[in-house]
């Protein structure tokens, strides 16, 4: 199989995901486990996470949104209190990773992502748009487009916008759901659970050295 492209998801494949903030969160106020993850999971089309990432709600929509579905599954947390574990750490291994294959391939970025001014944003925007988004030939940010994964008109922007056939696509992400649209477009898939898996699994798919 020839690929042509490959497209990244920002948060938790770039960066070390945000769950493990979530997790420390929980514990240290006693929480219930998972609380955070299952509220964002919840009716995830329509629920405050997704109308924050399309930039329908204002930051003080999304606190007291976010705060009564939770508390719906059992214990209020205030989405402003959310934001700031957003923040994950870049993987170097990964952003290398990516200039290997940009070398050789088109790339590309969908990323779920909140409206510029949300608590939080601004560092971590600073600190991957310099270092990490030049990498990629196009990026389609949720919050400026008001699409979000996994909306298959997002991935069909992304492969018209690159003129590349999706079956020619590679696309990485560290959520299930995300990678069924792309799955069924006919791109081929990588869960990322960690940068040495999704590294192994990305030169299996491209033929490319990667470390």
């Amino acid at each position: 199989m020839t690929i042509e492209a490959v497209i990244f998801d920002f948060g938790g494949v770039l960066t070390s995901s945000p769950f493990e903030a979530f997790a420390r969160y929980e514990t240290e106020r006693g929480l219930p486990t998972d609380i955070i993850r299952r509220t964002n999971a919840a009716n995830h089309l329509e629920n405050a996470w997704a109308k924050f990432e399309r930039a329908e709600v204002d930051i003080d929509t999304f606190d007291k949104l976010f705060a009564a579905e939770s508390l719906a599954l059992g214990a209020e947390v205030r989405g402003r209190d959310v934001l700031p574990l957003l923040q994950g750490d870049l993987r170097p291994e990964m952003v290398d990773a990516l200039k290997r294959i940009k070398a050789k391939f088109k790339t590309g970025c969908i990323t779920n992502n909140l409206p510029a001014n949300a608590i939080g944003s601004m560092t971590g925007r600073s600190l991957y748009v310099a270092e990490v988004m030049v990498l990629f030939d196009h990026v389609i940010e949720s919050a400026k487009i008001g699409l979000r994964k996994p909306d298959p008109r997002i991935y069909q922007l992304m492969v018209e916008t690159l003129k590349v056939d999706p079956g020619k696509c590679v696309y990485l992400d560290d959520l299930g759901v995300n990678l069924k649209p792309a799955r069924e477009m006919g791109m081929t898939t990588i869960k990322v659970a960690s940068g040495a898996q999704a590294i192994a699994e990305l030169e299996a798919a491209t033929g490319l050295k990667l470390y």
